[in-house]
């Protein structure tokens, strides 16, 4: 039985646009999103995390703010007592399929790249699963292997909201054609 993807995956996971593409094509960017879908953090917290000029971070929220990714949380008193203006995620998805090829910056790598970065800031002890293979597949074959893992990916993030209260775990599910 081939899995297919439910009739409303393109309202939940709509084709980026160009800007949308050049939003998501830079590793910090995609990290700043994953900060901001697990806390709501300041330009100040995003860039302490992150190690990288408040000027830097704040060029990449304006990005992400643009495209609808990020939005601005309710202005809140910082432990000073001074305000602060904290960001989140939007939570937005999109999908890239057919789009890879032409996000500039990071590219289609990007979210590897990004990926890479928060597994080094993890440590080695954080990796709970890993897995490497080599599968032949026909295009039939290739279309019902993601269709799947799409599918149980988004019954997850789907319902995640419902298991805020347990430990946050990342991933990235990426398959490619050999080059040999």
């Amino acid at each position: 039985m081939t899995a297919k993807e439910p009739k409303d995956a393109a309202i939940r996971n709509p084709t980026a646009n160009a800007q949308e593409i050049k939003a998501l094509s830079h590793p910090l960017r995609l990290r700043i999103l994953r900060l901001c879908g697990l806390h709501e953090l300041t330009n100040k917290q995003l860039a302490d995390r992150l190690e990288q000029d408040p000027g830097t971070v704040l060029y990449h929220v304006r990005q992400l703010l643009a495209t609808g990714f990020l939005e601005p949380a309710d202005i809140r008193k910082g432990d000073s007592g001074a305000l602060e203006k904290p960001y989140r995620s939007t939570g937005r998805s999109w999908n890239l399929r057919g789009a890879l090829g032409k996000a500039n910056s990071g590219g289609p790598l990007a979210p590897v790249e990004a990926f890479r970065e928060e597994l080094n800031n993890a440590g080695p002890d954080a990796l709970a699963s890993l897995s490497r293979f080599v599968l032949h597949l026909s295009e039939e074959d290739l279309k019902d292997v993601v269709g799947r893992i799409h599918q149980v990916l988004s019954d997850y993030t789907d319902s995640d909201k419902q298991r805020a209260d347990q430990p946050a775990y990342g991933g990235i599910f990426v398959l490619h054609r050999s080059s040999d």
